[in-house]
């Protein structure tokens, strides 16, 4: 076992290598496997005690529960053809034009995240955008993918409900939803408008194309009309939940199994090929990343990190927003937002910050992770959805992207936060 004096850097060293791993994917490995090798480590180390571990894995239990209802949902909606069906009237409703389906995609990917979370635009969203392409037959689908990717976190802090990592954050004290749209509309407003404009610029020699005019439309199947009550069935829960301050993985989950299993049953089909298509990784993959954080939280970093922004915010009230966000939105492409969140929700209680810290706290840990393909788990499973529909996006070009696109916008979102707030 290692010494005392040792184990903090031995943790900080774990961590940092399973990071390194999530992220730049050795031996083309899945994501999931370094999240758990280094949560592995860290037990086998003697570096954290296995019940420990435990309860840091425990934690994420209504993230899972969120996470299968919704690819549940998704899956079952892509075999049964709903997202051919929506593919093929977005495609028409373009007109031939490249730049008015990228709109229309963002459009729509602003809306359901917005209304069923971020999480919901990468798993539902991704596939339909990719057969919005193949139907417009457009010569390169990536524009519409990155929109994809972008406004679901670009619009995640619409709504509470928007992003788990605002249930993370701000733990049980979450602002009801007539305090949460005045205090971050503006920021919302200016967050989306700014990623638009950034991305569409960056893509501009991209959407000149001309697309055909004529789209065949399929029609759409009984299952597949089921499968968009069930999504608009998650939607109203998801909201419900949200106005009686409840946790969302249980009605996700319900919701998602329900509409599954009424589809198999009145179909009289196997679940096996529905069950084969989900990215089941990804749940371990979040339980890896909490598993980091509890290690990280019990060698004293959130107690030390809550001191310093407390000094932070008594020294330079008028700067510790700004800074508190670009640290936190920064930095959450390093471990992940979702863990960074659950960490910056414990700091920001210890520290107890004020309202204009706390709001750029979660600016920063819902848009920052617009930098990199790792920044937020919505990143990571519309990666995921890519490679299921034949698409590559590599790390670097993400963050050549990136770097471009989430600046300008994390900027102006902590400034119409300190504006409304």
């Amino acid at each position: 076992m290692l010494g005392a004096l040792t184990a903090p850097f031995a943790i900080c060293l774990v961590a940092a290598l399973a990071t390194a791993g999530v992220i730049l994917r050795p031996f083309a490995w899945p994501e999931f496997v370094w999240a758990i090798a280094g949560a592995a480590l860290l037990v086998a180390l003697g570096l954290l005690p296995a019940e420990a571990a435990l309860a840091g894995a425990l934690r994420g239990g209504d993230v899972y529960l969120f996470l299968a209802g919704m690819m549940l949902l998704a899956e079952l909606a892509r075999l049964e053809g709903l997202f051919d069906w929506v593919a093929a009237r977005a495609a028409s409703g373009a007109r031939g034009s490249a730049s008015r389906l990228f709109a229309l995609v963002f459009a729509v990917g602003t809306a359901v995240t917005a209304l069923l979370s971020n999480d919901a635009t990468a798993v539902v969203l991704t596939p339909a955008v990719a057969a919005v392409a193949r139907a417009a037959r457009a010569g390169n689908a990536l524009p519409y993918l990155y929109a994809c990717a972008f406004i679901a976190n670009a619009a995640s802090f619409v709504l509470p409900i928007s992003n788990p990592a605002n249930l993370v954050l701000y733990g049980k004290h979450m602002p009801p939803l007539l305090e949460w749209l005045p205090r971050y509309g503006l920021a919302s407003a200016l967050s989306i408008g700014a990623t638009f404009i950034a991305l569409r610029w960056s893509q501009r020699h991209a959407l000149r194309e001309l697309l055909p005019l004529n789209i065949e439309r399929p029609a759409l199947s009984t299952g597949g009309r089921t499968a968009a009550l069930g999504i608009a069935l998650v939607s109203v829960a998801l909201l419900a939940a949200s106005a009686f301050d409840l946790q969302l993985g249980l009605p996700t989950f319900l919701a998602g199994a329900g509409t599954t299993a009424l589809i198999l049953v009145r179909e009289r089909r196997s679940p096996a090929r529905l069950l084969r298509g989900i990215s089941w990784g990804v749940l371990p993959l979040v339980a890896g990343l909490f598993v980091l954080v509890e290690a990280l939280d019990r060698i004293g970093a959130a107690g030390a990190l809550a001191a310093r922004l407390a000094g932070l915010e008594r020294d330079w009230p008028s700067l510790a927003p700004w800074i508190a966000g670009f640290v936190l939105g920064f930095g959450s492409n390093a471990v992940n937002n979702l863990p960074a969140g659950l960490l910056a929700g414990r700091i920001a209680e210890m520290a107890q910050v004020g309202e204009p810290v706390r709001a750029a706290l979660l600016i920063g840990v819902d848009l920052g992770p617009n930098l990199s393909v790792t920044g937020s788990l919505a990143t990571i499973l519309w990666l995921a959805a890519l490679r299921r529909e034949g698409f590559a996006v590599g790390t670097w070009t993400f963050l050549r992207l990136g770097a471009i696109v989430m600046p300008p916008a994390l900027l102006l979102a902590i400034a119409g936060s300190l504006l409304t707030g």
